[in-house]
Formats: C-alpha cells, sequence, structure tokens
C-alpha cells in the first residue's frame, strides 16, 4: 500500500493479465469486516448501489443459474431488486423504474427498444419475446461479478469474514465516456415519487464521488482503477483535473491546486490519498499519444508476456505406453519470437491466449479461435508472414496451419466435391473470399496431422 500518492499505468498486449492486476490491487484497498447475517450481508452487497448496478446483479445472478433472460415483473420480484426498493422507502411504482432503467441502459442500436434520452454506455437490450437480457462482454461488470461471488459464499458459510468495505471504484473507458461520468455532468434523474418524469441535475462522476469519500476519510488510503485508459479521450474526460492529479499537486502537500469544475463552479482539489491505477494496450497504435501526454503525471510499468506461467499438456500416445509433451510456454515464445522479428513487439501475443489451455483438443480451440485470427488481423493476412509464424514455409500443404487459399480452390476443387457435407461446411466456413489464406481444413476436424503432438511441437 503506497503511502504517498501513486499514478501508475501498466501497458502491455492484450493477454498479459493488466486488467487481472486491478482486480489484484482492488484487495489492496478493500476492508473484510467481521461476519454477520444474511440480510446484513444483502444490505452491504447493495449499499450505495444504482438501480443500473442493482439489476446487473440480478442478471448476474440468474446467470450463474443458466438463465439469461428476464421479464420486467420477474426483475421486480427478485430479492435484489425489493432489498434495493426497502433501503430506498420505496415500495410503489418500481415497475416503472425497472423500466426507465433498462430503456436508458440500452443500446442506441437496439431494434426492440426506441427512446430518445440514452445514457452512455450500454448494458441491456430486450429479445423479440420482450424478455430483457445483459450485453456480453462489459468489462466494467467484472468487480461486480467478483463482489457478487463473495456475496454467495458468505452466504453459504456462516463462518465467512466476506463481508467487505471497498475503498476503490472501478470504471472501464470506451470511445463514449466522457467528462459528466468521470467528474461531474448534467444526467437525467427519475423521480422517487413519479418514475415516469424525468428532470435534469448536475451530478457528481465516479471519480469525483470517490474524492469525496477519501476527504472524509484522510487516514485510509482511496484508489480509482481504471481499465483501457487509451480507449477514451483522456484529455476530455479528465478535463482541468489533469494537472491536479500529478502528485505534488495534491491537497495538502506544497504546490497543492484547485480548479473550479466546469458545470458546478466548485472548487476542488484532489485528496493526496487517492492513487490512481490504469491499463493501457499498446496495440491500439492510433491511441499510441496517448503515452507521451500523461508520461509526466504517470509511471509505466511493463506488463510483458509471461510464458512460463503456461503448463505442459500430456497427449496419450496410442502407438506406445506413455505420452507426449506439448509445452505451451515453448509454443507462445517461439511464435513471440518470430513474431517480433515480422510484426514488432507490439504484436506479440500474450499469455491469457494459453492461459486455461490443458489438453490438446483446448489447445486447438484456442489456435483456430483466438491465436490465428489475432495473428492474421496483426499481419494484415499477408500469408506469407502468417506461414514463416507458424513455421509453414518448409511444410508440405497438408501439414500447414495456414494455407494459400486461391492455390487450394484451383487444385482441390475435385476433391472438395468428393468430401461430405458436413467436411465441406468446415473448409468453406474458415475461406476468406478477400483473403489469400485459409485454415487447415484438417485443424479444424481435429484430425489427420493435426491429431499428433509433433506438429504443435513444431511451433517451439
Amino acid at each position: 500500500m503506497p503511502t504517498l500518492p501513486t499514478n501508475i499505468i501498466y501497458t502491455g498486449v492484450a493477454g498479459t493479465g493488466k486488467t487481472h492486476r486491478l482486480l489484484q490491487i482492488a484487495q489492496q484497498y478493500t476492508d473484510y469486516l467481521p461476519h454477520i447475517d444474511s440480510e446484513h450481508l444483502l444490505m452491504q452487497l447493495l449499499q450505495e448501489r444504482s438501480w443500473r448496478e442493482v439489476i446487473c446483479l440480478v442478471f448476474l445472478e440468474r446467470q450463474i443459474q443458466g438463465q439469461d433472460l428476464i421479464k420486467v415483473p420477474e426483475l421486480i420480484e427478485h430479492e435484489f431488486f425489493w432489498a434495493k426498493a426497502a433501503q430506498n422507502e420505496r415500495d410503489k411504482h418500481l415497475g416503472s423504474t425497472a423500466w426507465s432503467v433498462l430503456q436508458m441502459h440500452s443500446p442506441v442500436e437496439s431494434k426492440t427498444v426506441s427512446i430518445d434520452n440514452r445514457a452512455g454506455q450500454a448494458y441491456f437490450d430486450k429479445s423479440d419475446s420482450g424478455a430483457w437480457y445483459l450485453l456480453p462482454d462489459i468489462a466494467s461488470l467484472s468487480v461486480l461479478k467478483q463482489q457478487l461471488q463473495e456475496y454467495q459464499q458468505a452466504c453459504a458459510d456462516t463462518t465467512s469474514t466476506a463481508l467487505y468495505q471497498q475503498r476503490y471504484s472501478m470504471v472501464s473507458f470506451h470511445q463514449a465516456y466522457g467528462y459528466e461520468e468521470f467528474v461531474e455532468g448534467i444526467r437525467p434523474v427519475v423521480s422517487a415519487n413519479k418514475p415516469s418524469q424525468v428532470s435534469y441535475d448536475i451530478q457528481d462522476g465516479a471519480f469525483l464521488k470517490l474524492c469525496q469519500r477519501a476527504l472524509r476519510d484522510p487516514e485510509q488510503r482511496y484508489a480509482i482503477l481504471i481499465d483501457e485508459i487509451n480507449r477514451a479521450n483522456v484529455s476530455r474526460v479528465f478535463g482541468e483535473l489533469l494537472s491536479l492529479i500529478e502528485p505534488d499537486k495534491r491537497l495538502g502537500l506544497p504546490n497543492a491546486m484547485t480548479v473550479n469544475l466546469a458545470y458546478s463552479g466548485r472548487a476542488f482539489g484532489v485528496p493526496a490519498n487517492v492513487d490512481i491505477y490504469a491499463t493501457m494496450n499498446t496495440q491500439d497504435h492510433s491511441l499510441a499519444p496517448l503515452d507521451m501526454a500523461l508520461r509526466r503525471r504517470f509511471r509505466f510499468i511493463d506488463c510483458p508476456p509471461q510464458p512460463a506461467l503456461l503448463s505442459i499438456i500430456q497427449v496419450p500416445d496410442t502407438t506406445k505406453s506413455g505420452a507426449d509433451e506439448i509445452d505451451l510456454s515453448k509454443i507462445l515464445s517461439g511464435i513471440n519470437t518470430r513474431v517480433i522479428q515480422t510484426l514488432g513487439s507490439d504484436a506479440q501475443l500474450g499469455h491469457a491466449f494459453l492461459w486455461s489451455v490443458t489438453t490438446l483438443e483446448q489447445l486447438q480451440s484456442a489456435l483456430i479461435e483466438q491465436i490465428i485470427p489475432q495473428l492474421v488481423q496483426a499481419a494484415d493476412g499477408q500469408l506469407t508472414i502468417l506461414q514463416y509464424i507458424l513455421n509453414d514455409e518448409q511444410q508440405p500443404t497438408s501439414a500447414q496451419f495456414i494455407q494459400d487459399h486461391h492455390s487450394l480452390l484451383e487444385t482441390s476443387d475435385t476433391s472438395l466435391r468428393q468430401q461430405s457435407p458436413m467436411n465441406q461446411n468446415a473448409f468453406l466456413g474458415q475461406s476468406m473470399s478477400l483473403s489469400s489464406y485459409t485454415i487447415n481444413a484438417e485443424l479444424i476436424a481435429r484430425s489427420g496431422e493435426f491429431a499428433k503432438p509433433f506438429v504443435y511441437q513444431r511451433l517451439y
């Protein structure tokens, strides 16, 4: 735990555990308290949660049970929803509140929701059947998922000490994220007495709320955790606070500064007990100038791929007793060595691409669905580079991970027609009509040479 103001950005290519580091840092800013009964645990889970966060928790809890679609009557009957209503001393118009939140946080391109006033970040959408669902791959929900899991574990174990008080706030920057969400801005407010009535008011953003908590609790350290800081226009998001976050300009320090906020006009300074941690994907070259803009205000810590963290797969050998080994760390190191030689270090693969791989089948899936598409994008589909990276150059066509699409169509038209419809679909499904490559059909089928370990050892 730092004793002085800390500003750190973790940089690296995709899949190097940058977001995981933020989650580990979050634990340092979490106080675990003695266990109390389940009702108090629920109140603690929902404390200071917005209606949007409560509804997200309902969807996340139902997803654990295998249910993705929820209709509004089911939503308002959920214990999380009722508990939040009780906290707010509400017992009427709960359906209107649910509808308002769901619609406000729906995507602009939704085909089933029509509303003029939408929030900057979409979380929910409605199916044709009228049931709602949580949009996939929302990075900002990772902390909420973790806290839901801890709550469920605490309820299941009467000796648990999982009750917590967090001294951090985690946000995920995106292209639509702005000053209004981070510092302060004019945003819609739903009337508690008349949910259908919407007014507008100046509201504090995530960073301002955290700073106010830190000011009231100067003996403790607080942290703002920013995932993908280079996805937003940082100068616009921070606004006049960009100078205030410098460690020597914090409140209470010799060069302390205050400014008048853009909307409210209030005098504001950043407390000295607030730390800022962020992640940055260095593969996004279009946003590279961000590094120079923040260099004076942040320490940059590189997060390189760590092949040594990967496991060794044991593949049974049917021709002899024992098993062959596929060393995932050597696969990642070999691929990255050739990637650096051809595309540069910013195109490397992170260890997360192979982190959960423990079987040959999982390795095959990772290559087909993640690694090869990532390499294709990095190489802009250039066949020569792809075949060099995958050590395909000196191999017969049948043993190549990536094959020349056009030559295959010319030489294999007759044999393709003789294949079963299933194999034809697999082959054609991976063919790129506008590209010069296709993924080997036998790799997709997990057959032929690609059922043998030595093919993957060739990637070392």
